[in-house]
């Protein structure tokens, strides 16, 4: 079959064919891509449908609502809850898991969904996307919060839509990392990007440096030999980029490499990241590993993290293999004493503290 027509549906039905249940997983996903693309029409026409700007809420995040955040999130339950394939569903805008309703069939799935990630960009007409993932639950009795919380290592399917120029949808099921594009003109979502693989090495990386004055040792050491350049150790040049929303960042990683970072800091110390753990992080996660790259806290694999409440946050260190080892690296040789305190922009020699070692 040539490449250009490979439909979701029948890629799904060839990735999932030796899988005990995989009519009702690949008609689970499929749903999801239905969800997906009234979502997309809606942040199509933006302020022409009425779509933008706030709402007088805020989700359990403590975030103010955008109308599209509301919006996306019933299109995500309405296109999925009456099917009987997910036994419940959980988002980043509802406190406590949805509840599948009376009259509808359960099923063996567990989908966690943040129905518009990045959604603070809606209003100036940048890329955001939805990110799903889906969990096993193989009672016959309605989930509690505690079946929810799995490792990322259980999960079945991952994925994320992205609405930019073109609307993709980016999608695992454990058998690599693949890239769908919506042609508007069947409605049908079309494999262009089989088999993406992240570069082991890169010469770029995401962070927002307006925290640099919260970030721990061994990001500041990782982001100053990055910004040295040729003239430092790594003896080569870094671009730094910064889209402020998750997918994005994500998505040009996916296409051409990079390393994204959302590190742990002192800005707020009940936060212990930014990026919450379930419906971002995890199915991110999936994403880039089955793509070859590498995801992790700082100091352990993200998807290994054992899960202790719904919306946890944590930090978040992904892409590139090669340089995600090396800042893990940099966490623990600081945690075991034996980083360099030299490399940290406190200790270089324009600061005020080598100016006064020599003083």
């Amino acid at each position: 079959m040539h490449l250009g027509r490979t439909t979701l549906s029948k890629f799904l039905i060839q990735q999932l064919q030796d899988a005990g249940d995989q009519g009702k997983l690949a008609a689970l996903l499929v749903d999801v891509a239905a969800a997906v693309k009234a979502i997309s029409a809606m942040t199509a026409k933006g302020a022409l449908g009425g779509f933008l700007g706030a709402i007088d809420s805020h989700n359990v995040q403590g975030e103010q609502q955008k109308k599209l955040d509301v919006l996306a999130n019933d299109a995500m339950v309405a296109s999925t809850e009456w099917g009987g394939l997910v036994a419940g569903l959980a988002s980043e805008e509802l406190d406590d898991p949805y509840v599948i309703p009376e009259g509808f069939p359960r099923g063996p799935y567990l989908l966690i969904f943040d129905p518009l990630d990045g959604s603070s960009n809606t209003d100036v007409n940048v890329s955001v996307g939805t990110i799903f993932s889906v969990l096993r639950h193989d009672s016959a009795e309605q989930p509690v919060v505690g079946d929810y919380l799995q490792p990322g290592t259980r999960q079945v399917a991952a994925g994320y839509a992205i609405y930019g120029p073109a609307t993709m949808l980016v999608l695992s099921v454990g058998k690599g990392t693949h890239g769908f594009t919506l042609d508007r003109e069947i409605g049908n979502f079309i494999l262009t990007h089989p088999n993406l693989a992240i570069p082991e090495d890169t010469s770029e990386f995401a962070i927002n440096t307006s925290n640099a004055r919260f970030w721990e040792p061994p990001v500041h050491r990782y982001v100053t030999e990055c910004q040295a350049g040729k003239a430092g150790e790594r003896g080569r040049d870094f671009n730094m980029r910064w889209i402020a929303s998750m997918v994005a960042e994500v998505h040009r990683i996916l296409m051409r490499g990079g390393v994204f970072m959302y590190p742990k800091d002192t800005k707020d110390p009940s936060k212990p990241g930014r990026l919450r753990l379930m419906y971002e992080a995890n199915p991110i996660a999936m994403l880039i590993e089955q793509a070859g790259g590498a995801a992790s806290t700082g100091r352990q694999r993200l998807t290994e993290l054992r899960p202790e409440q719904l919306h946890q946050r944590v930090p978040v260190i992904l892409g590139s293999k090669n340089e995600v080892l090396r800042i893990e690296r940099y966490h623990a040789e600081h945690a075991s004493g034996h980083d360099r305190p030299y490399d940290s922009p406190l200790f270089n020699e324009r600061s005020l503290f080598r100016a006064r070692e020599f003083n």
